[in-house]
C-alpha cells in the first residue's frame, strides 16, 4: 500500500519538474537568441544558460530549430496574453472615454516597448526567411487575437453611441499603428529606450487622432457641415 502511494504521489511532481524544466530552457534559448541571433547561438549556450545538461535541452526540444520555434512562440503568447488583459478594460471604459483610450493607449506601449517585446520582434524579422512559416503563425495566434478584441470593443462602443465606425476591426489596425508607428521609429526599434513621459505622449496623440477621426464629435461635425 504505501509503495503504491509513493509511486502515485510522485507522478504529479516528476510531470511538474518536467514542465518546469522545459519552461526553463525557452526562457534560456530565448535569452540567448536575442543576445546572440539563431545563427552564433549554441545549444550549449543555452543549456548553460538554463543551468541543464545540454543532453537534457534535446531530449525536451531535439534540435536547434525546433528550440527556436519554440521559444519565440511562447514568448509572443506571453506578450499577447499581457495585451489582451489591457484591452479586457476597455469593456468598462467609464464616462471619459478619452482618458480610458489613453490609459489603455499607454499600457499597451508599456507591453510593445518592453525589451523582452523589442527582442521578439527583432527576432522574428531577422529570421523571416529562414523560417517563412513561423511569422504567420506568431501573427495568427498572437496579433490578430488582440486586434480582433480591440475591435470587439470598439464595436461595442459604436453600438452605443459612443463611436462610430462601419468597421471595427479597421479602427483596431489603425488605433494599434497610432500606438506602434510613433513608438518605433522614436525608440529607433527599440535601441533607445523611451521614458514614461514619451510613451504617455505617444499615447495621448495617438487617441487624440483617433477620434478625430471616429469619434462622435467629429462624425457630428461631418454631419452638420454637409446639411
Amino acid at each position: 500500500m504505501t509503495g503504491v502511494t509513493t509511486t502515485v504521489a510522485s507522478g504529479p511532481r516528476a510531470s511538474r519538474g518536467r514542465i518546469d524544466k522545459r519552461q526553463a530552457i525557452l526562457d534560456a534559448a530565448f535569452t540567448v537568441f536575442a543576445r546572440e541571433g539563431y545563427a552564433n547561438a549554441c545549444v550549449k549556450e543555452i543549456a548553460a544558460e538554463a543551468k541543464v545538461a545540454k543532453p537534457t535541452v534535446y531530449n525536451h526540444l531535439s534540435d536547434k530549430a525546433n528550440l527556436f520555434r519554440n521559444a519565440i512562440e511562447v514568448a509572443a503568447d506571453t506578450a499577447q496574453t499581457e495585451n489582451l488583459a489591457v484591452i479586457e478594460q476597455l469593456t468598462e471604459p467609464g464616462d471619459d472615454l478619452q482618458a480610458a483610450l489613453t490609459d489603455t493607449g499607454l499600457k499597451l506601449l508599456r507591453c510593445y516597448a518592453s525589451d523582452r517585446s523589442w527582442a521578439l520582434r527583432r527576432l522574428l524579422y531577422a529570421e523571416v526567411t529562414r523560417f517563412p512559416d513561423l511569422l504567420e503563425t506568431v501573427r495568427g495566434s498572437g496579433t490578430n487575437r488582440a486586434t480582433e478584441a480591440l475591435a470587439d470593443r470598439f464595436a461595442r462602443l459604436t453600438l452605443g453611441g459612443r463611436l462610430h465606425t462601419t468597421d471595427p476591426t479597421q479602427a483596431a489596425e489603425q488605433f494599434i499603428a497610432l500606438l506602434t508607428g510613433p513608438a518605433e521609429a522614436r525608440s529607433k526599434f527599440g535601441t533607445a529606450q523611451l521614458s514614461e513621459d514619451a510613451l504617455r505622449d505617444i499615447a495621448t496623440g495617438a487617441v487624440r487622432t483617433f477620434l478625430m477621426a471616429f469619434g462622435r464629435a467629429s462624425t457630428e461635425a461631418e454631419g452638420a457641415a454637409t446639411r
